[in-house]
């Protein structure tokens, strides 16, 4: 399990491989160290891939609390199913996972975070479900490498962006575009509301990873710290 201290809005990013606990007795060890809710969700999944998974959110939420002075502190789930911190609402996480990374962020602005494996960038679904002008920066990609690293770049970016949001799946994909700028640095054009959201973009191994922070409306002449 590793921590990676993010200066802007005292963030701190953690990230596991749950490739760990494919040892049975790490696995139960720190099964027990987990809460009985968390314990409920691993035991729902019928596969171990995808209960190691599970653990390994636990564990990291579980870290993240500890960290913040907030261990054993109560989830309650909000609106559109994301869950917040009722005994500290100025505390804002989100959890993500892909393959065998898992992927948790702690922020005191809302925040959303996605983490993918990086395989073969499906076209199809790129043109039937991002903007255009996303899928134009994925296709005019030169090789496809680079175009299976553009794909889950605007994946990851999209997907942080509706987490951050607070609607998740229920925000209309035609809602929102991300935008690479001419240095390679991503924004997003957007009519959710009028909040400003800022990128980090992370690549761990064969995994891509990307982090979005919202700032409230009535905090926007502050401007984001760099």
């Amino acid at each position: 399990m590793d921590r990676l201290i993010i200066e802007e809005h005292a963030a701190s990013l953690y990230l596991m491989d749950v490739g760990e606990l494919e040892d049975e007795a790490c696995f139960w060890r720190n099964y027990s160290s987990v809460s009985p809710a968390r314990r409920a969700k691993i035991d729902s999944f019928r596969f171990m891939k995808d209960k190691r998974l599970s653990l390994g959110a636990g564990m990291l939420l579980a870290r993240g609390l500890s960290d913040h002075g907030l261990a054993g502190a109560a989830l309650v789930c909000g609106e559109n199913g994301k869950p917040y911190l009722a005994d500290a609402p100025q505390l804002y996480f989100n959890l993500s996972h892909s393959e065998q990374m898992v992927l948790a962020v702690f922020a005191d602005v809302e925040a959303g975070c996605d983490v993918e494996r990086i395989r073969g960038a499906d076209l199809a679904l790129a043109r039937r479900f991002f903007c255009h002008g996303e899928y134009e920066y994925v296709a005019g990609q030169a090789g496809e490498k680079e175009r299976n690293e553009a794909f889950y770049r605007i994946w990851t970016l999209k997907e942080s962006f509706a987490k951050a949001t607070g609607l998740g799946l229920s925000l209309d994909l035609d809602a929102y575009e991300i935008q690479i700028g001419p240095e390679g640095t991503a924004g997003v054009c957007q009519s959710v509301d009028d909040a400003q959201y800022r990128f980090r973009e992370y690549v761990f191994g064969q995994y891509r990873a990307a982090v979005c922070f919202r700032r409230p409306a009535r905090s926007s002449t502050e401007g984001f710290r760099e």
